[in-house]
Parts: structure tokens; sequence; C-alpha cells
């Protein structure tokens, strides 16, 4: 069979004769860890008001003055720690990609130069000043809030190793794993405090472990969908896979709503917020049980030397005709199992990175994370603020339903290319909103807006390229991209309290400058695109291999 033919039966894999139901089991199940990666990092959204007031307010308290010692003094040490662990990371990462040599001299400089300013960072007395302790105040509270993020970083850092060492499948149960030790953790992180600190950073541990476990399915899980997808449908059926990051979202709005209902503010201070975590124990578990009914992928199969495994799980898949032509195909292309990554040159991991950090830089998360403070911020009750933002899930998961059903049909970069200009012109104008201290109505049509952009595109449409565009024998490079996208996701969640809540930036601009940065990365987002990305639709992941080998 010629090579020519073989293409042509790996690009009509969807059309093929094999069993959709079988692909579409395969989807829906890797799916549930996108599922639980929206759920565990929107659950902060409903729980973010009664945990500001139950670990971080009292910080301010002239009257709890030896709480705020010790919070402020083991946060400062808490970070310094995140902070080696994410340079450690960073560092690993510059090392396989540029060699030992150059690696360590590079990661040398970084770790001295972080050093000094961890030095000077945990020396710094307590602050005293009431206008310089609410600013640490606020770097505490967002701290707290982020800090599943920062087991993002880690976990998807690790996932190439996870996924390459231990495969797609058992890398999923490892995060769901996580996931389920999480969601009991952060209900009652005083009954698990092992860790000689504050509940509220032991509430910050486990909401890290929560965090590895949506690091790792982040990538692992479009990565599988894609290895098991027939190419004529992989846009398609990857992006089921934000869609499902999009629904936990949803879900857990409704949840946290639910929750919120069942008793008073002080209520949902002391209890509620600890029951929204909790209830995440519920899908992990049904992930965890689910995962023991699918099978490997077959690129991991062969990859492993399982080729008989492989051809059964095609035959499946594709059909018995053509499982041999494919399973030749996927050989084809494994045959440098640990290349290096720059095999095919920096251009590939740039334009990874970069999508991956423009995908957060826009300020999607601040949406998503904070859009109960935002919309506290125009002026609403804590349950108008939740039912709002269940409107603003529910346009997410609409959308996301209509880039799933455009992805395959006008292609990757032209939606790309329209999300980023909607999402910088909703940004601009929801800024200028806040500024204008023009609430209700308009700033609600900006926050629709935006999300609808982000969701038609850079939600869906990233992890297609993302799960596209790494070749085979790098595939683990994919885990540079994911980190990246991980630690900007943490940067922006991290600072957006600092701006938005920031004494001076609101007495100006009245809650809007944040949002005006938000903007202008939409737009440098949009000229990345057009300028750099090919487009990918319709090739299959040998064809897009290819396009990097010339």
């Amino acid at each position: 069979m010629s090579s020519v033919d073989v293409s042509s039966k790996s690009s009509d894999l969807g059309a093929a004769k094999g069993s959709p139901a079988y692909v579409m089991m395969l989807t829906l199940v890797a799916t549930l860890g996108g599922l639980l990666f929206g759920y565990d990092t929107a659950v902060v959204n409903g729980a973010e008001k009664s945990l500001v007031e139950f670990y971080v307010a009292k910080i301010t308290d002239p009257a709890h003055h030896a709480y705020a010692m010790s919070m402020i003094t083991q946060y400062k040490v808490l970070m310094a720690i995140v902070l080696y662990v994410v340079f450690a990371i960073v560092c690993a990462q510059i090392v396989k990609l540029v060699g030992k040599t150059r690696g360590f001299v590079a990661s040398g400089i970084a770790i001295a130069a972080l050093t000094v300013w961890v030095v000077s960072f945990v020396a710094r007395g307590i602050p005293t000043d009431a206008v310089e302790l609410q600013n640490t105040a606020d770097t505490v509270k967002g701290f707290v809030l982020a800090s599943a993020l920062i087991g993002c970083v880690i976990g998807g850092a690790a996932a190439g190793f996870i996924s390459n060492s231990f495969g797609r499948k058992n890398g999923l149960i490892i995060a769901a794993v996580a996931f389920a030790v999480s969601g009991v953790g952060a209900w009652r992180p005083e009954a698990f405090n092992f860790f000689g600190v504050q509940d509220a950073y032991s509430f910050v541990v486990y909401r890290i472990i929560g965090g590895v476990g949506v690091g790792i399915a982040s990538m692992i899980s479009p990565m599988y969908i894609a290895e098991v997808a027939p190419a004529a449908i992989r846009g398609r059926l990857v992006s089921w896979n934000q869609f499902a990051i999009i629904f936990g979202m949803l879900v857990i709005y409704f949840v946290n709503y639910a929750i919120a209902r069942q008793g008073n503010e002080d209520w949902l201070v002391a209890e509620g917020w600890r029951w929204m975590f909790f209830s995440g124990v519920i899908p992990s578990v049904l992930f965890l049980v689910l995962l023991t009914l699918v099978p490997e992928t077959p690129r991991f199969l062969v990859m492993k030397g399982k080729e008989e495994r492989a051809k059964a799980v095609l035959s499946r898949i594709a059909g018995e005709a053509d499982s041999a032509a494919i399973l030749a195909e996927i050989k084809g292309t494994l045959h440098e199992k640990s290349a290096p990554w720059l095999s095919y040159g920096f251009f590939v991991i740039f334009l990874g990175i970069m999508l991956s950090v423009f995908q957060q830089f826009v300020g999607i998360n601040v949406v998503l994370y904070y859009a109960g403070n935002i919309f506290r911020n125009m002026g609403a009750s804590t349950d108008s603020s939740l039912l709002q933002t269940i409107i603003v899930g529910a346009v997410n998961l609409l959308f996301t339903v209509v880039a799933i059903m455009s992805v395959d049909r006008f292609g990757r970069k032209p939606l790309m290319i329209i999300g980023a200009i909607g999402m910088a012109a909703s940004m601009f104008a929801l800024g200028t909103a806040f500024y204008l201290k023009s609430m209700g109505i308009v700033a609600l049509v900006c926050m629709l807006t935006y999300v609808a952009s982000f969701a038609i595109s850079w939600g869906p449409v990233t992890w297609v390229l993302l799960s596209e565009i790494f070749p085979n024998s790098i595939r683990g490079a994919m885990s540079i991209a994911v980190a990246a996208q991980w630690i900007a996701n943490w940067i922006v969640s991290l600072t957006f309290p600092m701006l938005n809540d920031n004494r001076y930036l609101t007495e100006v601009f009245n809650h809007g400058f944040s949002y005006w940065i938000y903007g202008v990365m939409g737009v440098l987002a949009a000229v990345f695109v057009w300028k750099l990305i090919p487009e990918t639709k319709g090739k299959s992941l040998e064809e897009i291999e290819k396009l990097w080998a010339k």
C-alpha cells in the first residue's frame, strides 16, 4: 500500500467501518477529566466571598493581630516555596529543551536571582500602616483563592512524563484520585491539617492537590481523545473536552447557588462553602470507576511495543480493514520514541507556549473565577451575583457548542482571530463601563459578549491546536505549553485581586484598569494567530508532523 493510500485511510477514519458509538464512549469518559477540570477550578467562584471572610478578613482586624502575624509570615514562606517549585519546573523544561549545559547555566542564573528576591521578600517586616496591611491582605487573598493553579502548574508539567511513562489512561486515573482527595481535604482542612500551618494554608495544600489533578487532566484528556479520534472528526471530538470543562463550570455554578440558598450569609461563611468543595468528590469517584472500562490509546500501546493490543483497539475504532494501515502509519511516526524536543525546531514549541499564554492573558479566568466578585462590584447581592454567574456559564456553554460544530467546518484560524477581536472589544467596553460607573445592562452585555467570544474560539480551539501541533515523537513537549498555560493562569488570577482591589487604582479607574489590560492582550492574540499559526483543519496528525519536518 502506498503512503498516499495510508494517509487517505487515516484522514477518512471517521467514515470508516468501525464503531462510532465506541469512539463516542471513549471520548465521553475522557471528557469527564475536562468536566472535573471546570468543576474544580470554578468552585472558588461561589466560595470566594466566604473564604475571604472566614480566613483573610481578620488580617486587617486589630483584634486579631497574632493571627495576622502568623498568616502573613506563613504566606511569605509558602510563597517562597511555591516560587522555587515553579522555577524548578521551568528550569527542568529549559534543560530538557536546550540541553544540560546551556540549561543549567540559564537555570542557575534564574535561581540565583529568585533567591535574592526571596531573601528580601521574607525579611520584610509585617506592615503596620493600614493601607499597606490591606494591600498585603489582598495578596494573601489572591494566594488562597488561586492556590489550585499552583497545583495545575505542577500537574501540567508532570503530565508529559506521566503520560509517556504510565500511559494516558493511568494518568487520568491519577488525576481522578487527586480530585477526590482535594474535595475531602478542602471540605474540612482543619480536620486534615497534617502540615503544621494555619488552617487556611491546609486548605491551600488540598486545593494544590486538586490542581495537580486538573493540570494532568488538562493535558491528558485532550491527548487521549486526539489519539483515539478519527482525523475527519478529531477537531470536533477534542472540542468536546472544552465543552465538558464549561459544562463542569456550569454545573458547579448551579451547585454553588443551590448550596448558598440553604442558609443565610453567616451559615455560608461558616459551613456553606465547605459543601461546595466536597460536592466535587461525587464526579471524581464516577470518573475513577468509568476509567476502568476504557482501553489505553493505540499510539501509547505501539510506543510500548504492544502492537496486537493497539490493533485490537484500532479495529473497534476504524474497522478491521483499515486498522493494519493505520497501525503501520503510527509505527512510522513513532520511530523516535525519545526524540529531542527541538527535533522540529523551536518554532513549534514557541507556538504552543504563546497559544497557552494568550489564552490566559486575555483574562478569561478572571471572569470565570471572579464573576461573583465582578457582579458584586456592579452592585449585585450575593444570591443575585451567583445567579448572574449561572447566566455567564450558560452563555459559555452555548457558544462552546457553536465552536464544536464550527471548528472542522470553518477552520481553526478564522475562529481564533474573530474570537480574539471580540474579546478585546468587550474588555475595552467593560473597563470603560466601570470607569464611567455605567453599570447595569451595559456591563452585563459586555461580560456575556466577552464570554461568547472566548467560548467560540480560544476556549476549545486552543486545546484542539495544542493536541494537533506537537508531533508524536515529541508529544511530551506539550507539557511545556500546558505548564506555561497554568503559570499564566496563576499570574492573572493572583494579580487580579491586587489590581481590582488596590485603593489607588480603584479611586482613579473605578475597577476598570485591569479589563483594559486584558483588552490589549486580546488585540495581540489576534495578531499572533493571523501572522504565525498554520491552519490544521482536515489534516491528520501525521500530515501536521510532516509540516514541521519541512
